[in-house]
């Protein structure tokens, strides 16, 4: 059945929209450029919205978010559990690409794998989660040093490419492709990736499950509360 919209709600969730980008108060006429609604339109939803505590209006006319959602943030922070969110994504990873499903971070100069769903196939990667593995190498590594500290040309292609596949680089039988997940303010949370036979996933192959992966990583980072728009030209190391 397709989702219902309520209009009134669209537009108030608009308006606190226009504050993703860190503005810590905007004017009515920045609302009325940012979200294209009459000045009157958003005056009624603003009054909403303030009698709620979402919003509130300074004596100078100026819009600031309000403590409610201040206080829904923190009820949220401490209930929040990543692993609910992860490893749903995971499971569906690896039922749809048939091989192993990965999240990694970054901590210091290794990354961790956090969490995995592994693939049904007789040969398949395998690793504990947890375990420790290098930056400089491996789909996963690069994404991860891409999107923290990574610097010159090459890595300048991986975050403007939004994925990234390595053919036996870090180890010569396997072939794994990773992307990045982004979190609250858009904030970089982690790599997604799947791992699997060199046999099996040729660079044809890895492109296709590139496709799963950006798919799965923009519904997560959007869970997450970050964007979603991962997509870009490949780079892959061969």
């Amino acid at each position: 059945m397709a989702e219902q919209k309520v209009e009134a709600v669209e537009r108030a969730l608009a308006l606190l929209d226009c504050f993703n980008d860190g503005s810590a108060m905007l004017s009515l006429a920045q609302l009325a450029e940012r979200t294209g609604m009459y000045r009157s339109t958003i005056l009624r939803l603003a009054g909403s919205l303030q009698r709620n505590g979402y919003l509130t209006r300074d004596a100078d006319g100026q819009f600031r978010l309000g403590a409610t959602l201040w206080r829904l943030g923190s009820l949220y922070e401490r209930s929040f559990k990543l692993a609910d969110y992860v490893r749903p994504v995971l499971a569906d990873v690896a039922h749809r690409t048939e091989e192993t499903a990965v999240y990694y971070i970054r901590e210091g100069d290794q990354r961790i794998c956090l969490y995995r769903h592994e693939s049904s196939q007789s040969i398949r990667h395998h690793q504990e989660e947890g375990v420790a593995l290098p930056l400089d190498r491996g789909a996963g590594g690069h994404i991860l040093t891409a999107f923290t500290t990574g610097t010159g040309d090459f890595y300048e292609g991986v975050r403007k490419a939004g994925y990234y596949i390595s053919m036996g680089e870090r180890d010569p039988q396997t072939t794994a492709v990773a992307v990045p997940v982004f979190g609250i303010r858009n904030e970089f949370a982690g790599a997604l990736g799947a791992v699997g036979a060199r046999s099996r996933m040729d660079q044809a192959r890895a492109e296709e499950i590139k496709d799963v992966l950006l798919e799965r990583a923009g519904a997560l980072s959007t869970t997450l509360g970050g964007k979603t728009e991962l997509r870009g030209t490949i780079v892959a190391n061969h």
